[in-house]
Parts: C-alpha cells; sequence; structure tokens
C-alpha cells in the first residue's frame, strides 16, 4: 500500500537568551557562552488531517520562567490556516513545561503520552526539586483530568498512529520522552524533540544537563538516527540553526514556521 507523505512544519514560538556552555551541556563551561534556545511545536499535515506534536507555553508561564514568548502557539496554527479547536490528534513528546502547555486551546483533540511519563509526572520522581521544576504542575493536573476524561491515548515503547507517522519512546531527558518519525516527501524524518536539544548535543554525544537517564539519552542520540533516512532529517528540539536550515512556507513566515519536509539549506 502506497503511504501519503506528510507536509511537515516546524513553528517556532518562543526563545531563551543569555545562556551559557554549561547550561546546554553535561560538563560545559559555566564561563563560555552558550547556544540560545529557540522553543518550537510541530506539525504534521496530509489533506485536511493534523497531527500536531507538543503544544509550547503560554506567555504568563514565560513571563514566570524568564522565557520570550514570540508567537502563542495557536496564533501560529491560525495564520497556517489549522483551527486548534479543530485538531483531532496532539502527540506529547513528554510533559515539560515547555511542551505540554496551552492544552485547553484544543479542545478536540485526543492526547498521545507514553505510559512512563505519566507515571514519571506523576510519581516519586516528583519529590525532588530538581526533577520536578521543569514541570508546570497545573498541566500536569490538567494531563490527569484528560485520563479521567477519556483523552489520553497511552502508549508502551513503539506506535503508528496514523499510517507514516510513528512514535518511539527514547527517554533520557525523561523517563518517557518519545521522539515521532513522519513520512514526508524527502523520506523519514525525525523529531526528535528533547532527544537532542540542539545539534551539537547529538553529533559531539554531548547530553544537556537536564537529564533523568544520561545513558539513555546517550544511547537515544543512536536511535533517533536509526529511525530517519539520514543525518539531516533528524531535527533537534531547541536549535536556532533549524529556521536557518529550512525555508518558511512563504515569505511571510520567515523566522516563525519552517518546512522540514524541503531539503536543508547548505549555510
Amino acid at each position: 500500500m502506497t503511504v501519503e507523505p506528510f507536509e511537515l512544519f516546524a513553528l517556532r514560538y518562543g526563545h531563551h537568551a543569555g545562556r551559557t556552555d554549561a547550561m546546554n551541556f553535561i560538563g560545559g563551561d559555566l564561563h563560555d557562552q552558550g547556544s540560545d534556545l529557540d522553543y518550537f511545536v510541530w506539525v504534521a499535515r496530509r489533506g485536511d488531517r493534523v497531527v500536531l506534536i507538543d503544544t509550547g507555553f503560554s506567555e504568563e508561564v514565560g513571563a514566570r520562567r524568564n522565557r520570550q514568548v514570540l508567537h502563542p502557539p495557536a496564533a501560529l496554527l491560525h495564520r497556517l490556516g489549522i483551527a486548534p479547536d479543530r485538531i483531532e490528534d496532539v502527540v506529547l513528546t513528554h510533559l515539560h513545561f515547555d511542551h505540554a502547555g496551552t492544552l485547553g486551546d484544543y479542545t478536540s483533540a485526543r492526547f498521545h503520552l507514553q505510559d512512563s511519563e505519566m507515571a514519571f509526572a506523576t510519581g516519586r520522581c516528583m519529590c525532588h526539586a530538581e526533577f520536578a521544576r521543569p514541570f508546570e504542575v497545573e498541566d500536569v493536573v490538567t494531563m490527569v483530568r484528560h485520563v479521567h476524561a477519556g483523552r489520553v491515548d497511552f502508549h508502551d515503547g513503539d506506535s503508528e498512529i496514523q499510517p507514516g507517522l510513528s512514535l518511539h519512546r527514547i527517554g533520557g531527558h525523561t523517563s518517557g520522552l518519545q521522539a515521532v518519525r513522519v513520512l514526508t516527501r524527502r523520506g523519514w524524518v525525525v523529531i526528535a524533540s528533547d532527544a537532542s536539544h540542539l545539534y551539537a548535543n547529538m553529533h559531539g554525544g554531548r547530553p544537556f544537563p537536564i537529564v533523568a537517564n544520561a545513558i539513555e539519552m546517550l544511547e537515544g542520540f543512536r536511535r533517533i538516527h536509526a529511525l530517519a533516512d539520514g543525518p539531516d532529517h533528524v531535527i533537534p528540539g531547541h536549535d536556532p540553526l533549524v529556521m536557518a536550515l529550512y525555508p518558511a512556507p512563504s515569505q511571510e513566515f520567515e523566522g516563525m514556521v519552517a518546512r522540514l519536509d524541503a531539503p536543508p539549506r547548505q549555510i
């Protein structure tokens, strides 16, 4: 059976400047300037079916955590002609504040989450401040409510949720972090999310400091590349280079939206 490819987009909704190398790599120098981080949600679209990957954070949470919201994710979706309240499938790569906020904008959605991520975000690990800090308790409570309302599809490892789009538990950054493998016109592209924040994390074998299991994170760098059709088919979760490498759908979206189903530019 021939599977129609998805269009695939990265939507840049936020930014965090002023980072040091130690904030991006275990063993990084506290005194060296590090890469800024961009914040993304991702859209896989085929015909009139849309899969949203992650939901971002709100302006209120961004202000409290000193992160800049450039465009609310729902507003970017509207600009792409996508109604947030009509999206039926939302994949949450994990439940950290920058990936699982603004859930109330997606009133028709079913949420796809790993079993181990829900257990991690609601269990004994959250008694440790270092693990709990990247979670927003209200986001986690909202997910619990969605579970009781029958709106969460749990996955245990690898799952295909539509032909040409599958979920793969990677772990490492959180217990249940999952990457998303998407068939596009240029082949299989992997949305790594926080399996690798920056290209330099996975290319240099240098783990990000927020980590539940460093070995899983290092093995995850291999896994996401094995799932993709080549090194330039893996998209890190927070690297500003994504917007430089991949073209916008049109001039209107420069700096806001990148087409990941198009080949990267040479820079």
